[in-house]
């Protein structure tokens, strides 16, 4: 299935990695009792915040994206993904990072978590997210200014 004007769009992949994360953030909820936010459980697995979650249970989850990606593309025909450079994804990383202190959280507790339970704060910070990204988007285009190789 391809979406006009989209040609790379896979909707039914989007729709399925939706509905796992989703089934991952309500299997967090209820078996551990606390929000799958991945900047909090970051923070608590390299011991920068408190938390009931345990710091092996914290770095299990951190570990576990990066190695679940790499196991759906190795299962499927997905292409190799294409990265910034260095400097620039730590920069990014680095503005993000503050920026999830600022809101106090990120776009998985926000975004997923938060807005799934109403929360009015994630309401508020995944609109700001939002409009954030299309700001940066729409200035980088008009200024001509390509991350991606």
């Amino acid at each position: 299935m391809s979406l006009a004007g989209f040609p790379d769009a896979a909707p039914l992949a989007g729709l399925a990695g939706g509905v796992l994360i989703g089934l991952a953030a309500a299997l967090m909820l209820l078996g551990a009792g606390r929000i799958a936010g991945v900047s909090g459980i970051a923070a608590r697995a390299f011991g920068l915040a408190d938390s009931s979650l345990p710091r092996v249970g914290a770095w299990a989850f951190v570990i576990g994206l990066p190695i679940g990606a790499l196991f759906v593309t190795s299962l499927t025909e997905a292409s190799t993904p294409g990265f910034a450079a260095p400097v620039t994804l730590a920069i990014a990383g680095l503005i993000v990072g503050i920026g999830t202190r600022l809101g106090s959280g990120c776009t998985s507790g926000h975004g997923v978590c938060g807005m799934s339970r109403l929360s009015q704060r994630s309401l508020v910070a995944t609109a700001t997210f939002m409009v954030t990204g299309f700001a940066t988007v729409a200035a980088m285009n008009a200024f001509g200014i390509g991350v991606l190789p």
